[in-house]
Protein backbone atom coordinates (compact mmCIF):
# COMPACT_ATOMS: atom_id res chain seq x y z
CA UNK A 1 0.00 0.00 0.00
CA UNK A 2 1.38 3.38 -1.00
CA UNK A 3 1.81 5.87 1.81
CA UNK A 4 2.50 9.59 1.74
CA UNK A 5 4.26 11.06 4.77
CA UNK A 6 4.69 14.80 5.18
CA UNK A 7 7.21 16.56 7.38
CA UNK A 8 8.69 20.00 7.89
CA UNK A 9 5.79 21.89 9.38
CA UNK A 10 6.14 24.06 12.44
CA UNK A 11 5.86 27.53 13.90
CA UNK A 12 7.49 30.42 12.05
CA UNK A 13 7.27 34.20 12.25
CA UNK A 14 5.78 36.22 9.43
CA UNK A 15 8.34 36.72 6.69
CA UNK A 16 10.07 33.47 7.49
CA UNK A 17 10.51 30.29 5.47
CA UNK A 18 9.81 26.59 5.77
CA UNK A 19 10.38 23.62 3.51
CA UNK A 20 7.87 20.81 3.54
CA UNK A 21 8.74 17.33 2.37
CA UNK A 22 6.55 14.42 1.38
CA UNK A 23 8.01 10.95 1.00
CA UNK A 24 6.03 8.43 -1.02
CA UNK A 25 6.52 4.74 -0.31
CA UNK A 26 6.83 2.12 -3.00
CA UNK A 27 8.28 2.04 -6.49
CA UNK A 28 5.66 3.99 -8.39
CA UNK A 29 6.48 7.56 -7.38
CA UNK A 30 7.41 8.52 -10.95
CA UNK A 31 3.91 7.70 -12.12
CA UNK A 32 2.25 10.23 -9.82
CA UNK A 33 1.58 13.86 -10.47
CA UNK A 34 2.14 15.42 -7.07
CA UNK A 35 0.57 18.35 -5.35
CA UNK A 36 0.18 20.26 -2.12
CA UNK A 37 -3.11 21.40 -0.65
CA UNK A 38 -3.89 23.18 2.59
CA UNK A 39 -6.78 23.58 4.98
CA UNK A 40 -7.02 26.49 7.36
CA UNK A 41 -9.20 26.31 10.47
CA UNK A 42 -12.86 26.62 9.53
CA UNK A 43 -12.15 26.65 5.80
CA UNK A 44 -12.30 24.23 2.89
CA UNK A 45 -9.21 22.42 1.68
CA UNK A 46 -7.62 24.40 -1.14
CA UNK A 47 -5.09 23.82 -3.87
CA UNK A 48 -1.60 25.22 -3.33
CA UNK A 49 0.72 23.78 -5.99
CA UNK A 50 1.22 20.82 -8.32
CA UNK A 51 4.00 19.30 -10.37
CA UNK A 52 3.90 16.84 -13.23
CA UNK A 53 5.42 13.36 -13.11
CA UNK A 54 8.69 14.43 -14.68
CA UNK A 55 8.83 17.73 -12.89
CA UNK A 56 8.75 19.78 -16.06
CA UNK A 57 5.55 21.67 -15.36
CA UNK A 58 4.35 23.34 -12.20
CA UNK A 59 1.23 25.26 -11.27
CA UNK A 60 0.41 27.45 -8.29
CA UNK A 61 -2.51 29.07 -6.59
CA UNK A 62 -2.50 32.82 -7.11
CA UNK A 63 -2.14 33.36 -3.37
CA UNK A 64 1.28 31.67 -3.27
CA UNK A 65 2.78 32.53 -6.67
CA UNK A 66 6.22 34.02 -6.33
CA UNK A 67 6.54 32.84 -2.71
CA UNK A 68 6.21 29.05 -2.86
CA UNK A 69 8.12 26.59 -5.04
CA UNK A 70 7.20 22.96 -5.61
CA UNK A 71 9.85 20.48 -6.71
CA UNK A 72 10.42 16.75 -6.74
CA UNK A 73 13.29 14.29 -6.59
CA UNK A 74 12.19 11.09 -8.26
CA UNK A 75 15.32 9.30 -7.06
CA UNK A 76 14.27 9.99 -3.46
CA UNK A 77 10.51 9.50 -3.92
CA UNK A 78 10.07 12.96 -2.45
CA UNK A 79 8.18 16.11 -3.31
CA UNK A 80 9.02 19.42 -1.66
CA UNK A 81 7.30 22.72 -1.03
CA UNK A 82 9.63 25.62 -0.33
CA UNK A 83 7.64 28.37 1.33
CA UNK A 84 9.12 31.86 1.59
CA UNK A 85 7.73 35.16 2.84
CA UNK A 86 5.19 33.31 4.94
CA UNK A 87 2.20 35.25 6.22
CA UNK A 88 -0.36 34.51 8.95
CA UNK A 89 -2.89 33.66 6.20
CA UNK A 90 -0.64 30.73 5.23
CA UNK A 91 -1.42 29.06 8.56
CA UNK A 92 -2.99 25.70 7.77
CA UNK A 93 -2.53 21.97 7.71
CA UNK A 94 -0.64 21.18 4.51
CA UNK A 95 -1.43 17.94 2.73
CA UNK A 96 0.57 16.08 0.13
CA UNK A 97 -1.41 14.60 -2.77
CA UNK A 98 -0.48 12.07 -5.41
CA UNK A 99 -2.55 11.36 -8.51
CA UNK A 100 -2.12 8.49 -10.94
CA UNK A 101 -4.83 9.36 -13.38
CA UNK A 102 -4.42 6.31 -15.61
CA UNK A 103 -5.55 3.98 -12.82
CA UNK A 104 -7.76 6.40 -10.93
CA UNK A 105 -5.58 6.71 -7.85
CA UNK A 106 -5.80 9.83 -5.68
CA UNK A 107 -3.72 9.53 -2.51
CA UNK A 108 -3.32 11.80 0.49
CA UNK A 109 -0.96 12.17 3.38
CA UNK A 110 -2.09 12.93 6.91
CA UNK A 111 -0.87 16.51 6.81
CA UNK A 112 1.63 18.70 8.57
CA UNK A 113 0.72 21.85 10.48
CA UNK A 114 2.22 25.18 9.52
CA UNK A 115 1.62 28.08 11.88
CA UNK A 116 2.74 31.59 10.98
CA UNK A 117 2.74 34.14 13.77
CA UNK A 118 2.38 37.87 13.18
Amino acid sequence: QVQLVESGGGLVQAGGSLRLSCVVSGRTFRTYAMGWFRQAPGKEREFVARITRGGGTTDYADSVKGRFTISRDNAKNTVYLQMNSLQPDDTAVYYCNGQWAAVGLDLWGEGTLVTVSS
